[in-house]
């Protein structure tokens, strides 16, 4: 069978989604799991563009073994240098560099011509070229480049010495046959094109970045670029999971990739929690819905014979079907293996706090889920927050004004107030306002609950502006008010110093 290489993007392009930015423990924590999956090419980040990010790639470099840690790089010689300093442990490493190829790019962004962009990307490549063997060149927009053009461009970068050429369809503008045909173009007319592999990195502007790449393989492409749960910028990319389960259901493709699919589930509850980012319940392979029936047909069909209705067995995914249910009788152990298997590992201390707040849901709640599991998880990431809720005691109901009084501790001092409001979120928030004395604007504010019960925990997100720059703050609680007073002050530490 042919061999497709995996190259993940999470840390780089995933987390390039407004308010899903990770400290560099949780970027280790996911280039380890990552790993366990079987990736081949792990992309930890763009060394030049802060030195939270330089010191991510830094420290993934040391944290994993055998996947090629890749930091991507502009066709600019400073940018290439940072990422070889920031490589410099890597026991593999890639630097992944390009420039835009379209007339857009050309004309538009770079004021310049074919010929001078040709020229800079070969100077690129051969900069990289003297820090590491294993060079990746993209062609920004290639999408929407001319066939010829790219042709020439891919060539040229391959005869300075790319070992890859990432082909991305960076505005998800093609459709799957045009995608196809251009990597088939570049197969069949680019000299010496067998001496490097061709990649895809498609985005899902129109939906269409699965079929994309999908197209892109069946025409030659060997390395798809993608991330879990499809996350990244605008509408995404192409989702690991889904492209993994696409070559596993169509052996007939003959096309085979080193990923342990039964990590698929974990992983991807892991990097919605903690980048606070739910996975829609309809989202293929890893939604709560994936292999959920509620059609009495469906429901007969499946129990007769599960294939009638599903294409893949769930344990492939790492769905266990007899897997532990969670209660206030649970005890500290079910409540470790049910975090292992999202892939969280937590021992001592730390596993003392998680399940006392564990058996505070419990009281509250009748059915403890993942998304529960990996919300009290995430709550120790917040516990070292200068300002922190106290307490917070709301009066509301029909035909009287809601009246909030909030307790807020900060940098270990107590304070309080008071408000009125049109409902209890907004008398609490301005409750908060009156402590925390500043200039902020709610720009958005999201509720959505994991399940669909009364006593559900609601997850809040919102977008706090603050001197003019956007905050996201995320906040979750059986409590709807209090889960909005979390996110708003999530949102406020941000800025707070």
């Amino acid at each position: 069978m042919d061999r497709l290489f995996i190259f993940d993007t999470t840390l780089r392009d995933g987390e390039q989604v407004p308010g899903c930015q990770l400290n560099t423990i949780e970027k280790i924590q996911v280039a380890k799991a990552l790993e366990r999956l079987g990736v081949d090419v792990i992309e930890a980040g763009f060394p030049i563009s802060s030195p939270g990010d330089f010191n991510s790639v830094v420290e993934i470099s040391k944290a994993v073994t055998w996947p090629t840690i890749c930091a991507l790089t502009r066709g600019v010689q400073k940018d290439i240098d940072v990422a070889a300093e920031a490589l410099k442990y890597a026991k593999n490493k890639r630097i992944h560099t390009g420039i835009g190829t379209s007339d857009f790019h050309i004309k538009h962004k770079f004021n310049s011509t074919q010929d001078e962009i040709l020229e800079r990307a070969v100077a690129a490549v051969k900069h990289a070229k003297k820090y590491v063997e294993d060079v990746e060149f993209y062609c920004e927009d290639a999408g929407r480049t001319d066939n010829v053009y790219l042709a020439r461009v891919v060539e040229a970068v391959i005869k300075a010495g790319a070992t890859v050429v990432n082909i991305p369809d960076t505005t998800g503008y093609c459709l799957p046959w045009e995608y196809g045909e251009k990597i088939k173009f570049l197969m069949d007319n680019v000299n010496g094109v067998h001496n490097a592999i061709l990649s895809t990195h498609c985005h899902n502007d129109l939906g269409m970045a699965t079929a994309n790449t999908i197209a892109g393989v069946q025409s030659g492409a060997r390395q798809v670029e993608v991330t879990i749960n499809g996350i990244g910028e605008r509408a995404g990319n192409t989702s690991l999971e889904e492209i993994a389960m696409i070559l596993k259901c169509h052996k007939s493709m003959n096309i085979e990739t080193q990923i342990n699919t039964q990590e698929i589930y974990g992983i991807s509850r892991m990097v919605s929690g903690l980048m606070n980012m739910p996975v829609q319940a309809n989202k293929a392979i890893v939604g709560r819905n994936a292999f959920a029936h509620s059609s009495g047909i469906h429901q007969d069909g499946v129990l007769k014979n599960r294939e009638s209705y599903e294409i893949m067995d769930p344990t492939d995914v790492g769905i266990d079907k007899s897997s532990i249910v969670l209660t206030a009788r649970s005890g500290r152990a079910a409540l470790k293996h049910r975090l292992g298997v999202l892939g969280v590992n937590v021992e001592g201390e730390q596993l003392d706090k998680i399940y006392e707040e564990f058996l505070k849901l419990a009281d509250k709640k009748k059915d403890i889920n993942d998304d529960d599991v990996l919300l009290l998880a995430g709550k120790g990431r917040t516990e070292k927050q200068r300002i922190q809720l106290d307490f917070l005691q709301v009066t509301s109901g029909v035909g009287i004004q809601a009246v909030a009084s909030i307790g807020l501790i900060i940098a270990g001092e107590k304070f309080e107030a008071a408000a009125s409001g049109n409902g209890p979120v907004d008398a609490a928030i301005k409750a908060l306002k009156k402590i925390i004395n500043r200039i902020m604007t709610l720009q958005e504010f999201t509720i959505q609950a994991i399940n669909k019960g009364s006593d559900d925990v609601g997850k809040v997100h919102m977008q706090v502006e603050h001197d003019g720059i956007v905050y996201y703050g995320f906040g979750a609680n059986t409590d709807i008010v209090a889960a909005s007073v979390e996110a708003y002050i999530n949102a406020i530490n941000q800025f707070v110093k």
